[in-house]
């Protein structure tokens, strides 16, 4: 490790908490995105160089440059900026940021970079899903990319950051614009959100809980399985969330990955022609992850369940809808 990482492990103590070191050059970034540990940045730090993967939104960019600053990195230090997808809570920060980072590039899907360059259909299908007051305080203005700086990522791909390489794999399942990125120097997926959602709220003593997301609007269920497939052909040794933070135990996460993932397919096919289908579809949901949480050991009541996952559960029971309706 380079003096420059051993420093910022002592400057990062007098630092906000908002950053976290975990090992091997690697930094969780609380985006400050809804809650407290519910939206995070990762920075990766390799010889003097580095590289965000997410960015939270137009909010959390403040924070992805103090901890620049916090770990005595210029802002030209930054050579990549790689969302995992295009939704906005992993990439609507991501024009802002490029505007203070003169010398990164911005490495994202295919199927996503038109919307990072011109990101007006982008803003068009949030504020369909959230409202105009919902969209002003959450995510702001989204600043587009000039297109010389947008790298297109291909399956397989590997970029180096200073010799430290990052695969890219093709993730569909949650979105068609998403991949994740392999850090091989910590064997772990940075997995947006294909391997799901884990908050650390609903730790036990048993590990981690995990859940899919099945956002609005490309959720395909079978295109995620084999996409969790894919993932876990490699044998991580972790993988690194947005929602949220490094997990361990993955053998473990990804069974109940997916497992959750065929019990949601099936009460979402039970309930295809119910007359209150979008009622339907969330008590089914919520009903589903209180008595997995429950099995799990997690300390929370029903109630304070529901008001963990409610923001989930609605967008969940949306993108399942859309889903139904494209398979009728």
């Amino acid at each position: 490790m380079s003096h420059v990482i051993d420093d910022s492990y002592n400057r990062l103590m007098m630092q906000p908490s908002f950053v976290v070191p975990l090992g091997q050059g690697l930094f969780a970034i609380d985006t400050g995105f809804h809650r407290d540990h519910f939206d995070a940045a990762y920075l990766i730090v390799e010889r003097g160089r580095a590289a965000f993967i997410d960015t939270g939104t137009n909010f959390g960019v403040p924070r992805l440059l103090q901890a620049l600053e916090a770990l005595g990195l210029p802002r030209s230090a930054v050579d990549w900026v790689i969302p995992t997808h295009v939704h906005l809570d992993h990439a609507g920060g991501v024009g802002l940021l490029m505007q203070a980072l003169p010398d990164a590039k911005l490495l994202v899907h295919p199927r996503g970079a038109r919307h990072m360059i011109d990101p007006s259909a982008l803003y068009q299908g949030a504020l369909a899903v959230y409202g105009q007051a919902e969209m002003d305080r959450a995510y702001g203005q989204l600043t587009g990319v000039a297109a010389e700086r947008v790298v297109a990522s291909a399956d397989e791909m590997t970029v180096e950051l200073a010799g430290r390489p990052l695969t890219l794999i093709d993730t569909p399942g949650h979105a068609r614009h998403h991949h994740c990125i392999w850090d091989e120097a910590t064997r772990g997926w940075f997995t947006g959100d294909t391997f799901g959602l884990s908050y650390r709220e609903f730790d036990s003593t048993q590990g981690a809980w995990i859940m899919p997301t099945s956002t609005p609007v490309q959720f395909e269920p079978e295109a995620l399985e084999a996409s969790i497939q894919r993932l876990m052909a490699r044998a991580p040794q972790a993988m690194y969330l947005t929602h949220y933070g490094r997990v361990d135990g993955v053998g473990g996460l990804a069974q109940t990955l997916l497992r959750l993932l065929e019990a949601t397919v099936r009460a979402a096919q039970a309930l295809r022609h119910h007359p209150e289908r979008h009622r339907a579809l969330k008590q089914a949901l919520l009903e589903l992850y209180v008595q997995d949480l429950q099995r799990h050991g997690a300390p929370q009541t029903a109630a304070q369940i529901q008001e963990l996952l409610g923001m989930d559960i609605e967008l969940n029971a949306q993108g399942i809808a859309v889903w139904l309706d494209k398979t009728r």
